[in-house]
């Protein structure tokens, strides 16, 4: 489940899910899906053009979370700020990399990571 990372693209979409056995089971019998569990809370997917996860949650009213890439995190991270856009979550750590949230100046929250 890895494809090339291009700087500043989109390179991930992330969903929430009440039931990741059931998104699973949902997903790989209707398109063929590829799963890796990470944990009880994460599991990621892989489309064959795109990867994803699903977190456990209850899903979102706001859709689910387009996550860019970046080689250079706090440098983009300044840049959203100074083109206006609004950190919604400063950077954190979790397995395989970094990544801070931040909304758009319509409101849209986006989110940015590293593997550096």
């Amino acid at each position: 489940m890895q494809h090339e990372h291009i700087d500043r693209a989109i390179d991930y979409i992330e969903f929430t899910a009440p039931d990741l056995t059931a998104i699973k089971e949902f997903y790989g019998a209707a398109f063929g899906w590829e799963f890796q569990d990470w944990g009880d809370e994460y599991v990621s997917f892989s489309d064959g053009r795109v990867d994803g996860g699903f977190a456990r949650g209850e899903s979102k009213s706001g859709g689910p979370l387009v996550i860019l890439y970046s080689t250079d995190l706090e440098a983009v991270q300044e840049k959203v700020r100074s083109a206006g856009g609004l950190i919604t979550k400063d950077i954190f750590s979790f397995p395989g990399g970094r990544r801070f949230h931040f909304a758009d100046p319509a409101g849209n929250e986006l989110a940015i990571w590293s593997d550096k």
